[in-house]
């Protein structure tokens, strides 16, 4: 069984938000290949390493692109029962906004599928709960604090 499920305590995630020429990078998740649930990329922060250094590493190793980090987007709280009400899943997501700074996203075993989309038009494609509030405070976090 995976340690993510059925946890002791909630666990500690870090995602970004990453904009260029005015769209976000979103990527599908793991096993979602015959119904894309999109996202931000971003996964469990490690012992001794940061949020922002979480988020960033994520962002590498899921999507191969790097961005510079400009500011706190906001949290999401993910907690998931069984049948029975037990906590079969608990994570705190700590979402950051950032401008794209190189690479080009390319698709991988944690993210089958990644598009530029409209941060204030997502309609359309199913997205993880609460990825909407994030991304209006991650634009805005970027509006006002342009390079």
């Amino acid at each position: 069984m995976s340690d993510r499920l059925y946890p002791q305590r909630p666990l500690i995630g870090a995602s970004v938000a990453v904009f260029r020429d005015g769209k976000v990078l979103l990527a599908a998740r793991v096993n979602t290949e015959h119904a894309p649930i999109y996202s931000l990329p971003g996964g469990l922060v490690e012992i001794g390493e940061t949020l922002e250094e979480a988020a960033l590493r994520e962002l590498k190793e899921e999507v191969g692109i790097s961005a510079r980090i400009i500011g706190f987007a906001g949290h999401v709280e993910v907690i998931d029962r069984d049948e029975s009400g037990k906590i079969r899943r608990h994570f705190v997501v700590n979402a950051f906004a950032a401008e794209w700074v190189e690479g080009e996203p390319v698709t991988g075993p944690e993210a089958p599928f990644v598009q530029w989309a409209d941060p204030h038009a997502i309609g359309g494609i199913a997205v993880t709960k609460g990825l909407g509030a994030i991304l209006k405070r991650a634009a805005n976090v970027v509006t006002s604090n342009p390079l």
